[in-house]
């Protein structure tokens, strides 16, 4: 019997060390990648581990950590906890993991007092800086608490698995109409180097660029941007015109990388361009955003002379079309940590912007600052919970109406690491007898530009007049391949559109933007005329006194175009005629209209034209364009027109 006993003792032991054995390996082998910070790697075998042997305190915390150092950190309470439980002295960082992967998952007060436990065992006179960071973190679950009380109100939505896939997806812009989304991914179909994940999946070592289009309220299938904008390292986009006409991003071949942008030029982006050394330096620049006008230029940088970490600067465009000296935005926006992803809103008065200072609720949080037009900022606002959380909340983008907002996030429901959101917010209604808050109220104005015989997209110059000062606000280029432009313009001017292709007439438009107007879209679509006999164009901005003859200052610069062509076409002769609504007997009408008509040939024979090359008339009221029942139709009627009388 004794015998009996010893036997089967005997075939325990080797059946425990048969399973002891490979425990151990995979033990070791996990705290090996572990040490080389290899910690999505080390993640498999740590729960492998834990499958034969769920008291470990050595895999608990070390797979915890491997968490807190992942996309996946809110899985770290779990295990730091575990761990902690069977041993609270085990490693000297315990309590602080433990505390910060509460506040991760937004148990605040339970994280604090992990922190103040922290702090404790903390000695003042050898550890300052870690006490320092500890009363921040502390400082980071008390704004939590008090941002969840009052969140706002947002739904926030996977954009779908068209966009997103099972590998990293991130750094959403948008173009303002909410039209293209560029963003950056590491998925098959990549161009350079590839790698191996734990499993065995190819994983590309290198991000490249993605597109997509809206079709209907859908994203479309992405498709990689392609050379010359993607390369054999690291591509991402940081940021995108508001037309979608200039796509700006972050290369790294070595070193630190620098920023650079690229045009669309029909179809094909052209090579990447180096925004300069005013930009560019040695140090660190991994973000930026311009102005809708192009004028300004937002980035990032930990460049010497500003705060500490990354800081927000801006540059001013030079007139040779180059970015000027970088100015740091102060301490107002800045901080003694990073302040990063700058996003200036179409209306070119909202900053968004990315930190970990101010009052964020725990890593990089999305702020706003308004600028002003002396160029100083306002405190910066978090814009709350449950957009802001207590990880890293970054780049984060807003379309022109304010409705939507898109940003990155490794939240729980991802189709894999980081994921694409779609943020929906709904217009803030005043409380009562309040004024609706509008900080810089603005006008998208967009349209296609084609053959007015053929209906092809014309590739065309567009320029954008503000009639009062006379001063060209915005120059653009119409797309080759489509024909689209879209500019934003502020509210409460009146503007002249110039459209100019050599091979065409070219075209004025009109339009008037109340001050008092809100957020709104104007669709201007323009057909071109070819040069032939008898073609006739509008000449929407030249303006007169009411009832007079007597030519506005608003009118000069389209009669400037007028002169141009005149002079580009040495043979060319027009008529001028001048039109009125129905308003009025009409004799008066005609003999109004015929006064405008002459004044307008005199003023380009003052300027050197040919008087055998003009003519004038007045039809007054005979040949309306539009109803005269409206107020809109009887402006329509109300214009200046030249004829092509011969060339």
């Amino acid at each position: 019997m004794k015998y009996k006993v010893l036997l089967l003792s005997a075939l325990v032991l080797i059946v425990s060390l048969g399973v002891a054995q490979p425990y151990k390996k995979t033990l070791k082998q996990a705290v090996k990648m572990y040490e080389y910070k290899d910690y999505k790697g080390a993640i498999p075998l740590f729960l492998e581990v834990l499958k034969q042997d769920k008291t470990n305190i050595e895999a608990n915390f070390k797979l915890g950590h491997c968490y807190l150092n992942t996309t996946f950190n809110h899985y770290a309470e779990k295990y730091l906890v575990l761990a902690y439980t069977y041993n609270r002295d085990y490693d000297p960082e315990i309590r602080r993991d433990v505390a910060y992967s509460k506040q991760l998952n937004h148990k605040f007060e339970e994280a604090i007092e992990f922190y103040e436990l922290e702090k404790t065992i903390l000695d003042p006179k050898k550890n300052p800086e870690l006490i320092e960071d500890v009363d921040k973190h502390i400082e980071e679950c008390k704004n939590g608490i008090e941002l969840m009380k009052n969140p706002v109100k947002v739904d926030i939505i996977n954009v779908g698995n068209k966009i997103n896939s099972i590998y990293p997806d991130y750094v959403p812009v948008i173009t303002a109409d909410r039209s293209v989304m560029v963003f950056t991914s590491r998925r098959p179909g990549n161009i350079g180097e590839m790698e191996f994940d734990e499993n065995g999946n190819e994983v590309f070592k290198y991000e490249d660029i993605y597109m997509s289009f809206l079709e209907g309220d859908k994203w479309g299938t992405p498709q990689n941007i392609g050379k010359p904008v993607n390369g054999e390292f690291h591509d991402a986009n940081v940021s995108i015109s508001s037309d979608g006409s200039i796509l700006f991003i972050y290369k790294a071949e070595e070193g630190n990388g620098d920023l650079f942008s690229s045009k669309l030029e029909g179809e094909k982006w052209t090579k990447p361009e180096s925004l300069g050394k005013n930009v560019n330096s040695k140090y660190y620049e991994p973000s930026c955003s311009m102005t809708s006008d192009e004028s300004k230029l937002y980035f990032s940088s930990d460049r010497p002379g500003g705060y500490g970490g990354l800081d927000i600067w801006v540059s001013k465009k030079e007139k040779n079309g180059k970015w000027g000296e970088a100015v740091n935005l102060g301490s107002e926006v800045n901080t003694k940590y990073d302040d990063d992803a700058p996003f200036i809103h179409p209306d070119g008065k909202t900053l968004y912007f990315s930190s970990k200072g101010h009052k964020t609720m725990g890593g990089y949080d999305i702020f706003t600052t308004i600028v002003s037009e002396d160029g100083t900022y306002s405190k910066p606002e978090n814009i709350g919970y449950p957009i802001n959380t207590a990880d890293d909340d970054i780049y984060f983008v807003v379309s022109a109406d304010k409705k939507h907002g898109y940003y990155a996030s490794a939240r729980e429901g991802t189709y894999g690491e980081k994921d694409i959101y779609e943020i929906s917010i709904p217009e803030e209604k005043p409380k009562k007898d309040e004024p609706k808050k509008v900080v810089n109220p603005i006008t998208m104005l967009k349209g296609v530009i084609t053959d007015a015989l053929t209906g092809k997209p014309v590739e065309a110059k567009i320029f954008i007049t503000d009639n009062t000062k006379n001063q060209i606000v915005s120059e653009m280029h119409s797309n080759a391949s489509t024909g689209k432009y879209l500019v934003i313009l502020p509210s409460g001017k009146n503007y002249g559109i110039a459209v100019q292709n050599p091979d065409y007439l070219f075209h004025s438009e009109n339009f008037d933007i109340p001050s008092s107007t809100d957020y709104q879209e104007v669709e201007k679509n323009v057909q071109l005329k070819k040069m032939a006999i008898g073609t006739k164009i509008v000449l929407r901005n030249i303006f007169f006194d009411f009832d007079k003859a007597t030519l506005r200052p608003e009118s000069t610069a389209e009669l400037e175009r007028l002169i141009k062509l005149l002079t580009d076409l040495p043979n060319l002769k027009i008529e001028i005629s001048g039109h009125t609504d129905d308003k009025g007997s009409d004799e008066y009408n005609k003999k109004l209209s015929e006064r405008r008509a002459e004044t307008v040939v005199n003023y380009l024979i003052e300027k050197g034209i040919a008087s055998s090359r003009l003519q004038f008339a007045g039809y007054g009221e005979e040949r309306p364009i539009d109803t005269n029942e409206t107020d809109e139709g009887r402006q329509q009627n109300r214009r200046t027109e030249f004829e092509i009388i011969g060339n």
